[in-house]
Formats: C-alpha cells, sequence, structure tokens
C-alpha cells in the first residue's frame, strides 16, 4: 500500500503515535479510523455504482442510423 515506507519508517510512526496520544487512547484512535476508512469505502463503492447506472442509461451511438438508399 505504501512502496515507500519501510519497516523502521512505520515502527517510528506508531512510536510517535503512541507518544503523543497515550497507550490509552490508542484502542479509540484505532476504532476512529477503522471507521472513516470504512466509511470511505461505502462511498467510493457507491461513486462506483452510480456511474455504472449513468453509464448503462446513456444512449450508445455505437450504432447509427443511416438513411436506405
Amino acid at each position: 500500500m505504501f512502496p515507500s515506507i519501510g519497516m523502521s519508517e512505520l515502527l517510528f510512526i506508531m512510536l510517535l503515535v503512541l507518544l503523543v496520544f497515550g497507550p490509552n487512547k490508542m484502542p479509540e484512535l484505532a476504532r476512529g479510523i477503522g471507521k472513516a476508512l470504512n466509511e470511505l469505502r461505502r462511498a467510493t463503492d457507491d461513486v462506483k455504482r452510480e456511474l455504472d447506472v449513468a453509464e448503462l442509461d446513456e444512449p450508445s451511438n455505437k450504432q447509427k442510423d443511416y438513411p436506405s438508399d
């Protein structure tokens, strides 16, 4: 997911978050991040569905009526 972040950088970020928020707030913070990611995933799925429906409802220009001779 994050190709430029190595294991040492990830551990440093986790340690920094632990120091800033403390061990008691970590579960609450993780829960909030999880809920936000879940909501983002739902929103992107809804947008994809809306685009698919709009694409199906749009008249196709592939078949054109040609005048007969």
